[in-house]
């Protein structure tokens, strides 16, 4: 038996969500800091610039993570590759070179707690149903998962993704039930989601974050030919089309700004 004081029950750390056996706690002020750096750490907790942690309940759920995510454990818990044998591995390396994603993702058992390292980023958690059980994430996002959810490697519909969009040419996507967690540079308040029936998306820049397996991504011109994207001003768009849901961050700073 075990028990934790001064975590979750410190005024200053707050459960800011919980799903499944996941639970996003967040630091409301730093106070390790020093008198230099007391002015930036004041107006940096006035502005949401504060450290989050995510918390895995292993008896809710067994969980796989980011490799180099986990900060401490407690109790009975115990890390495993996830291999699950030569065919998997080579599937898991292959996987890994394609999407930039790391080739060995821990999973951790047991019924004790798991912590990850704590970011500046937002912990957004989603439910793999609410995305018809498959859902493909931007490069670099994935943070946690129920280990439930298989990962597989998805291939853009067409090549000129990968060299004229902005965008890889693999992505990683989860498949089937449980809830997973991914790292947003934006907070969940400033996202939106877009839900489309047979219908047609189209953005400028990578400003989607996670869409429906179930559509179909290419880069497209934005006007009908070369001419026409000149004239408008426009290059190359991210096109999302079919039945799906797309979650964007607007807000996003870009690269070159």
């Amino acid at each position: 038996m075990y028990s934790i004081s001064n975590f979750t029950d410190n005024d200053d750390v707050k459960i800011i969500s919980e799903l499944g056996g996941f639970k996003v706690v967040e630091y409301q002020r730093d106070l390790s800091v020093s008198p230099n750096s007391a002015i930036v750490a004041y107006y940096s907790s006035k502005m949401n610039v504060k450290k989050r942690q995510l918390v895995c309940e292993l008896s809710k759920a067994q969980v796989t993570v980011q490799a180099g995510a986990m900060q401490w454990m407690l109790g009975n818990v115990n890390a495993t590759t996830g291999i699950k044998g030569v065919g998997d591995l080579l599937g898991k390396a292959i996987r890994g070179k394609a999407s930039g994603e790391s080739v060995i993702k821990p999973e951790y058992v047991g019924d004790g707690i798991l912590v990850l390292e704590p970011t500046y980023k937002h912990l957004i958690l989603m439910n793999a149903e609410d995305w018809g059980g498959s859902v493909v994430l931007d490069d670099g996002l994935f943070l946690a998962c129920d280990s439930r959810l298989k990962h597989k490697t998805v291939m853009r519909s067409n090549f000129s993704s990968a060299v004229a969009g902005g965008e890889g040419l693999f992505n990683l996507s989860l498949n089937g039930s449980g809830v997973f967690c991914i790292e947003s540079d934006c907070p969940k308040e400033e996202l939106i989601e877009i839900t489309l029936q047979n219908d047609v998306l189209k953005i400028d820049g990578n400003y989607a974050i996670a869409w429906s397996g179930s559509l179909d991504f290419t880069v497209e011109r934005s006007g009908k030919s070369l001419i026409g994207s000149a004239a408008s001003g426009e290059g190359l768009v991210n096109v999302y089309r079919g039945t799906g849901k797309v979650l964007m961050m607007p807000t996003a700073k870009m690269p070159n700004v």
